[in-house]
């Protein structure tokens, strides 16, 4: 997507905004070169004698501009302002509604804070781009124009001089910008690498103070590194954008000496009237803003471009995951089955080596391994966050691959085992902000007080709309982990998938969340991952994995009978570490 097709796609929506904006910019561009004109009247007037009522006359029209410039300016930031806040926020909806579509795999490229800086540091950088940039372009052009005619008109020895003295300026800030436009696409990706660490890090706060000062001098020291990294190229940025200052500034002291040094030359000569040279020394002193307003532009382009170079390369990414032709699955539980699977983030280094497993409708199948065997990225293929690179997964007999996507996962409930809990009330926060009235308050209550949560909800202070912090500040883990049952029941889905919902849970609320677990397995085909092996009495198969491959599978009760399976070893092995 070009810079041109982005600024048509979000300004086209304003055109009536973007027009009352260009006729305000005619209007203060004629405004510029009246006033001097006026002055330079006033001026052969007075060391004429003319009659004082004409010198007032001219003066009452001088006081007139100035309130009219005013009021255009006025209207001019406000339009600006409107276009501006409006354009960049349509862009930041369509960038985040982008960044939802991308899978996992690209999520797992990228940090958090890196995201949120390309959302809103690099859009918030194009704000006077979509609201000023192309009407200050033109309107400073115009008005560069308009004084040369009118010195040329004057003198065209001042108008060749001032033109050769503009070019000039136009070509070295046009070569400064081609030299900086690079460094300030690095500084930009460095802002968002800053913020990508922040992220990161402060998202494992608390392991960090867990491992002590050691922990937090390495976060300070990498921190600081970055923080140097991004002095030095913003410093190498901002010194090519001073060069344009200083070019433009001792270009023009140049170009009015001369416009001065002419006109008073010319005046000695008669060719020119002392208010003709001061309307002269006015419009070269006036070429400093046109141009000038080039230079910001520009500079402001570079910028800008750095930012929407790197929005177009973050829309130009296109999810792997793409929609079926749109096969049906039919109702109830689900058979689920994996035919000769492989995949690996990096293609290179595979996770999972050919699994083949099979899920009957109804029933749970438990999935034990090591750190790093692929469980849950075995559980990530199910509703599709992965494709294997070889092999199929099916759900009901059918290629996942042949499936929509929203269809595929309104059958699929995901208990996570960091559950995620919204800045909002209790209400949203259960039923995932669905439209009011949508699921009946009634119900709402039932299903809490069935999953053990009547005693907790009677305590909030505004029952449903009672407000939960981000990340479910002052709730349990096991109250968490119920809700986030809650909220799959009242979806009611034929799949359920537990990445070790119970992991991090005392022994209180343990049975809470395992009551809940039970009605949320009932009738449904379900994968529980597990760490800790309490968790697999839900399950009625188990599929042990050993660095990606499948080295065991079968019911679970056959398993625990024969000592010599491997599931079997495991539950011993961890009983004897809980007796020690």
């Amino acid at each position: 997507m070009s810079t041109f097709t982005i600024l048509l796609r979000y300004l086209r929506p304003h055109r009536a905004l973007i027009l009352l904006l260009a006729c305000v910019l005619l209007g203060t561009t004629a405004l510029q070169i009246v006033s001097p004109f006026l002055a330079a009247r006033f001026i052969d007037r007075a060391t004429a004698a003319t009659p004082l009522r004409g010198l007032i006359a001219i003066a009452v029209a001088t006081i007139v501009l100035a309130l009219l410039a005013q009021i255009l300016t006025i209207v001019e930031t406000w339009a600006a302002e409107r276009v501006s806040w409006a354009a960049t926020n349509a862009l930041r909806l369509d960038l985040a509604a982008h960044i939802l579509r991308l899978d996992y795999t690209f999520h797992s490229q990228h940090a958090q804070g890196e995201l949120i800086e390309r959302v809103d540091g690099d859009v918030g950088a194009l704000a006077r781009f979509f609201s000023r940039f192309v009407l200050n372009v033109v309107g400073s052009v115009i008005l560069l124009l308009g004084i040369l005619g009118a010195i040329w008109v004057i003198d065209w020895r001042i108008g060749l001089g001032m033109t050769i003295v503009i070019g000039v300026a136009l070509v070295a800030m046009l070569r400064i910008r081609t030299i900086a436009t690079p460094l300030w696409m690095q500084e930009r990706q460095t802002n968002a690498d800053v913020y990508g660490f922040l992220g990161e890090y402060l998202a494992g706060l608390e392991d960090i103070h867990a491992s002590g000062p050691r922990a937090d001098r390495f976060v300070i020291r990498r921190f600081r590194e970055m923080l140097r990294g991004w002095l030095r190229i913003s410093i190498r940025a901002n010194m090519w954008g001073y060069a344009l200052l200083a070019t433009s500034t001792g270009v023009f002291t140049i170009g009015v000496a001369f416009a001065l040094g002419m006109g008073g030359w010319l005046y000695r000569e008669g060719a020119l009237t002392l208010g003709t040279v001061f309307f002269v020394f006015r419009l070269a002193d006036m070429l400093r803003a046109p141009t000038e307003g080039l230079r910001d532009e520009i500079q402001d382009f570079q910028q800008a471009d750095a930012s929407l170079g790197r929005i177009r390369a973050l829309l130009a990414e296109q999810p792997t995951i793409v929609d079926g032709i749109g096969t049906s699955l039919p109702n109830g539980p689900l058979a689920i089955a994996f035919d000769d699977v492989t995949f690996g983030y990096d293609p290179t280094a595979p996770i999972l080596r050919n699994v083949t497993l099979e899920v009957a409708p109804g029933r749970v199948l438990g999935i034990v391994g090591r750190t790093g065997s692929g469980k849950s990225t075995l559980t990530r293929m199910i509703p599709r966050f992965v494709d294997p690179d070889v092999g199929t997964v099916r759900i009901g007999g059918v290629d996942l691959r042949e499936l929509r996507l929203h269809e595929l996962r309104d059958r699929i409930g995901v208990v996570p085992q960091d559950v995620q809990l919204f800045d909002a009330t209790l209400r949203d926060n259960l039923t995932l902000f669905a439209d009011p009235g949508t699921i009946p308050d009634d119900r709402l209550h039932d299903l809490l007080d069935t999953l053990g949560l009547a005693t907790w909800r009677r305590s909030l202070p505004d029952d449903l709309d009672t407000r939960l912090g981000a990340g479910g500040v002052g709730l349990s883990a096991g109250q968490t982990q119920v809700l986030s049952c809650a909220r799959i029941l009242l979806r009611d889905p034929d799949i359920v998938l537990l990445d070790e919902a119970s992991a991090r849970l005392d022994a209180a609320t343990e049975r809470l969340v395992h009551d809940a677990l039970t009605r949320l397995l009932a009738g449904r085909t379900g994968i529980i991952v597990a760490h800790r092996l309490e968790t697999l009495t839900f399950a009625d198969d188990i599929a042990v994995l050993v660095d990606g491959e499948l080295v065991e599978h079968g019911p679970r009760t056959d398993l625990i009978g024969d000592p010599t399976s491997r599931f079997a070893t495991l539950l011993r092995t961890q009983t004897e570490e809980a007796l020690r």
